[in-house]
Parts: structure tokens; C-alpha cells; sequence
């Protein structure tokens, strides 16, 4: 017998938008473990946490750096010798035959870190992916943007894109979502107006968590963006009939 493992998606921050489904799991698991950087709170574990009990463990995933930048081949495999330990980690729980939830912000499948450990870990132990709120649609009901009308398609990228690539996949889109910006945020900016687009972009930051943020696009600090930020194009109002 062995533990069984669950991908638990805790939603954007907001600990209202987490799941019944996500809440139950969350409860009856014996480990809990979550990601965090150095020296930082987790925030998945902040969405969490006061449904947690002493008797839980608490399995701190500790990132060796934050990704704002493509990675040299050398942060590469330390991000793969990163996962492979926790694989390891959580593994030996599971021949424990201890649940282990694996707390991921938004859902687990989309950009989720879950899916490193889904890719290890699922071919040996039973695992259930609960899917959660994602960061995209909770930046659009913030701001109060539709996202796609009807045939519209929606392009969903990274800021760390190079600026090639960036231009090249928004000139192609209907509607965009440009995620997790930080230091990328100026280099996003100079595309975007390049494109002429730059009147329709909407930003925010740290949607639906308590430090939420919204600003004019002209108007941000391209120096003082946070890594949980975003830009959304919303694909342009299709007349109803």
C-alpha cells in the first residue's frame, strides 16, 4: 500500500476562490507540501493555511532561484536536480502510506509547478490533479475585461519571451495574457507600443490577494513590478446575434 498523491490548485490568492472539492482533499492529507522561495512566505501555503492542523506535516518546496529570465543550461539542471530531490522526497511519504497534497498557486496544469512532480511521481503512485482558478481569468474578472468573444482565440505567454518572440506571437493574436512580468515588464512594454497595442493593455498585480494592485498601463513603475503581475490584451467586443 502506499500514500496517494494530490495536485491541489489553491487558486490566485484569494482563499474564498479555493474549492470545495480542494478544500476536502487538502484536509484528509496526512503531508502538506508547498513552494516557497528563500527567505519568502509561501503563498500557496498563506491561501491555506488556517485549514491546516498541527498534526499535518508541513513539506517546504524551497526553489534554488526565481525564474525572470531564460536559464543558462546550468539553472536548468539545478531546477531538474531541484525536482528530482523533492520527487524523492515526497516519495518516501508516499511508501509511507501518507496522502501528500502538493499545494500549487492557480491551477496545477497551467504553468503549475505541480506538473514536474506530476511527470515523476505519477507513473509509480496514485495521483489526483484538482484543478483551481487560474491567475488569467482571475486578472479578468478583476478588471472586469472578456477575455475572447465567440471565435476569438487567446494567446497565453510568459514575459521572459525574447522580444522577437513576443512581437511575433501578439501580432498573431486576438486577445493575449503576458504573465509573471518583474523585470520583463519593460521590455513587454517597449513590444506593446511598437504594436501599437500598448492603448489596450490592461495591468494588474497580485490579483485577488490582499496587496492587489491595478494601474493604468502608462502609468507603471516599470521598476517596482513584482514577478505576480500580468498584462491582458482582451480580444475587441463582438456585436451579439
Amino acid at each position: 500500500m502506499t500514500g496517494k498523491l494530490y495536485g491541489i490548485g489553491v487558486g490566485p490568492g484569494d482563499p474564498e476562490l479555493l474549492t470545495l472539492k480542494a478544500l476536502r482533499l487538502l484536509k484528509q492529507s496526512h503531508v502538506v507540501a508547498y513552494p516557497a522561495a528563500k527567505k519568502r512566505k509561501s503563498n500557496a501555503l498563506t491561501i491555506v493555511e488556517h485549514h491546516l492542523t498541527d498534526a499535518q506535516v508541513r513539506l517546504p518546496m524551497i526553489y534554488p532561484f526565481t525564474i525572470e529570465k531564460p536559464l543558462p543550461d546550468l539553472y536548468e539542471t539545478a531546477l531538474s536536480d531541484f525536482y528530482d530531490g523533492m520527487a524523492a522526497e515526497i516519495g518516501g511519504h508516499l511508501d509511507q502510506d501518507r496522502d501528500v497534497a502538493v499545494l500549487c498557486e492557480g491551477d496545477p496544469f497551467f504553468f503549475g509547478s505541480f506538473m514536474y512532480l506530476f511527470d515523476r511521481l505519477s507513473p509509480h503512485y496514485p495521483t489526483e490533479v484538482v484543478p483551481g482558478v487560474n491567475s488569467v481569468v482571475a486578472c479578468a474578472a478583476v478588471l472586469g475585461a472578456p477575455l475572447v468573444y465567440r471565435y476569438q482565440t487567446l494567446t497565453v505567454m510568459g514575459g521572459v519571451l525574447g522580444e522577437d518572440e513576443l512581437r511575433r506571437r501578439l501580432q498573431a493574436a486576438d486577445a493575449a495574457a503576458i504573465m509573471k512580468l518583474g523585470s520583463n515588464f519593460a521590455k513587454v512594454k517597449r513590444v506593446l507600443t511598437e504594436l501599437g497595442l500598448a492603448d489596450r493593455a490592461l495591468y494588474i498585480e497580485r490579483a485577488t490577494m490582499a496587496e492587489q494592485k491595478v494601474l493604468p498601463f502608462a502609468e507603471v513603475d516599470e521598476t517596482k513590478v513584482p514577478y505576480f503581475a500580468m498584462v491582458l490584451l482582451p480580444g475587441k467586443k463582438w456585436a451579439s446575434g
